[in-house]
């Protein structure tokens, strides 16, 4: 007896060894896992890829670096160099961006900030104002503009958008681009900026004033605008074939490209959006390979889509691998929290992939909540949605509020639910066989 008690303990031991050392690797994993994401979003939100955007280079020095991820990663390339390259008309910073108001320096993307259509200015702003109230007016508008025009003692007109009525607001709102033809623009407002690029100039330029600054002092301005009109950039593709012979495909995407930088002092991290989600796309290559599954597995880092979704637009064009062969895509935009759970845009379009995420999800207790959207052209997903690709664009939902802004940096996101999310999206491509495909729902 005493001897079978000797070996009763030895047993238990033994197991409760076995446990901690699945438990120890399992929490190792997890840890490993977020800090990868974390030094990769740090990577390319720090100051010397400006932004991922269209100064200095810094979409190029982003592409390079997410080659030499997925290289690491154990990625074959499909292209020369894991590259795919296009080109598209854009408008640039590349100089100075200085605005002084009382001899104090305004800070732009706080105090200040310019339409990214805009071109040069060099010069003192005196303007005056014209209250959003009155823009239906003909003759006021008529007056002030023919006061700018005249350069006697204003050259510009000042919108007033404080306290407007978010219904007002959406019908007048496009009435700078009236007015830009003839003068200089400023809308006073008490929002906060967000930026964006655009692929043209405007006749004069427009600047967005924070109201605790318009006070009527006239701003000194010296800006510089190059509009590149063939901006080349590229995609990074790289490809994880399957074990067996198989032509089926899953696909992960996200875009790289930011905003880039408005002058040389200021440039926008995009953390958030969308060095989070890139840094996801990295962290499913490393997942993958260690973990492979019956499907190749396609990955694609998208330049362009801050301008318009042309990366994958250009893709869907031009494909490396046939379309027709895309089992399933998922666009990860937006990846850095989560607290909140997340949102699937087409997730009301291929109802029976949204039931197996939810399942999923459910059955391991993973995210607070998966919200469902419609169809919707709003990131890269768009264009192979629109090409017959069943698709899904995920991104999540919690405490970070920055968007397009100064603000959308490293230190802000929380990283909440990196594993949760592997976990998530690693399991519904493991089961995506199980799934009866009806007729999709548009």
């Amino acid at each position: 007896m005493k001897n079978l008690y000797k070996n009763s303990v030895a047993v238990t031991h033994k197991l409760t060894f076995g446990v901690l050392i699945i438990f120890l690797i399992a929490a190792v994993s997890s840890f490993a896992q977020v800090e990868d994401a974390k030094r990769v979003v740090k990577q390319l939100c720090s100051p010397e890829f400006h932004g991922r955007g269209y100064v200095n280079g810094g979409d190029s020095i982003a592409a390079e670096y997410i080659a030499s991820e997925f290289q690491k990663a154990g990625l074959h390339n499909l292209t020369p160099g894991y590259f795919q390259y296009f080109s598209f008309p854009v408008n640039t910073f590349p100089g100075k961006a200085e605005f002084f108001a009382n001899g104090q320096k305004l800070v732009v993307g706080k105090d200040i900030i310019v339409d990214p259509a805009s071109p040069s200015y060099d010069g003192l702003l005196k303007y005056t104002i014209l209250p959003a109230s009155t823009i239906l007016d003909a003759d006021k508008v008529i007056e002030k503009l023919q006061q700018a025009m005249s350069g006697e003692t204003c050259n510009s007109i000042a919108i007033d958008f404080r306290n407007v009525h978010p219904d007002t607001f959406k019908i007048i709102k496009d009435f700078q681009y009236e007015l830009v033809q003839f003068v200089p623009v400023i809308i006073i407002t008490d929002k906060n900026f967000v930026w964006s690029v655009a692929d043209k100039q405007l006749a004069h330029p427009i600047f967005e004033l924070q109201s605790a600054i318009a006070d009527g002092t006239p701003i000194q301005v010296k800006l510089d605008a190059v509009l590149n009109k063939e901006h080349r950039t590229k995609n990074v593709i790289g490809y994880l074939p399957s074990a067996k012979n198989t032509k089926k495909t899953i696909v992960f995407t996200a875009h790289y490209d930011h905003l880039g930088r408005l002058g040389q002092e200021t440039y926008f991290p995009g953390a958030n959006d969308n060095a989070s989600g890139t840094a996801m796309l990295i962290a499913l290559a490393n997942y993958f390979r260690q973990h492979p599954v019956d499907y190749n597995i396609l990955f694609i880092a998208f330049a362009g889509e801050e301008i318009g979704l042309l990366g994958s637009k250009y893709y869907v064009e031009n494909p490396v691998k046939p379309l027709k062969e895309i089992s399933f895509l998922l666009n990860l935009d937006i990846f850095g929290s989560g607290e909140d759970g997340v949102t699937v845009v087409n997730g009301s379009v291929f109802l029976e992939h949204f039931d197996l995420l939810t399942a999923i999800n459910e059955e391991k207790q993973l995210l607070t909540q998966i919200k469902s959207r419609g169809y919707a052209a709003n990131s890269d997903h768009y264009w192979f949605t629109d090409a017959g690709v069943p698709s899904f664009f995920i991104y999540t939902m919690g405490l970070n509020r920055h968007y397009h802004d100064t603000s959308d940096t490293f230190e802000n996101l929380s990283f909440a639910e990196v594993n949760d999310l592997t976990t998530l999206l690693a399991t519904f491509i493991e089961r995506l066989d199980t799934v009866k495909i009806g007729k999709k729902k548009k």
